[in-house]
């Protein structure tokens, strides 16, 4: 799949722009990764570009409704990955693609959740005040904090070295997410 009949799938079915900025987070930390990690950077931004596509239309449904959509294309590793992208349904996490992506959505969106509140953004922000604010349970409430520190096991990094690496991989893009410094 390319990244253009990703976007396509993305803008069907999701309208609002939080999701549609964390969308494209999620797919900037996972191409930063699979060049990291010498992995498909296509696929892995295009599964982390998808993860929540079905989400605002089909809450209820989310994420079958994509994973099907996914399966029909014969994108299966997406598919996978994407069902498996939160751990308390119980999908099991086969694969390095599977790991990242449930590594990166809950804290990048709380990386992101941080830096809204910052006059500066992301610039200058730093692990150890996100990593403070997560020990606020009711800044950005709806981030599962176990997924957070499930995630970070899962790809076998540290947490710090986790959200350093996904504040260096966003910042270059600060202005195209609407995170650059208030003035």
């Amino acid at each position: 799949m390319t990244r253009e009949e990703a976007v396509q799938i993305l803008h069907q079915y999701t309208k609002g722009e939080s999701l549609l900025r964390h969308a494209r987070t999620v797919e900037l930390v996972m191409r930063g990764y699979a060049q990291k990690l010498a992995q498909d950077q296509e696929l892995w931004g295009n599964t982390g570009l998808l993860h929540d596509a079905d989400y605002e239309a089909f809450p209820d449904r989310h994420p079958q409704v994509v994973v099907g959509i996914l399966q029909e294309c014969g994108e299966d590793a997406m598919a996978h990955a994407i069902a498996a992208h939160y751990s308390h349904w119980g999908v099991s996490h086969d694969t390095l693609l599977d790991k990242a992506l449930l590594g990166c959505d809950e804290i990048t969106g709380f990386v992101v959740a941080c830096a809204q509140v910052r006059p500066q953004r992301l610039q200058g922000l730093e692990a150890k005040s996100v990593l403070k604010k997560l020990k606020q349970a009711s800044f950005a409430a709806s981030v599962d904090r176990s997924e957070v520190r499930l995630g970070a096991e899962l790809l076998g990094i540290d947490l710090p070295e986790h959200i350093e690496f996904i504040i260096q991989t966003l910042q270059p893009h600060a202005e195209e997410l609407q995170l650059q410094p208030v003035s």
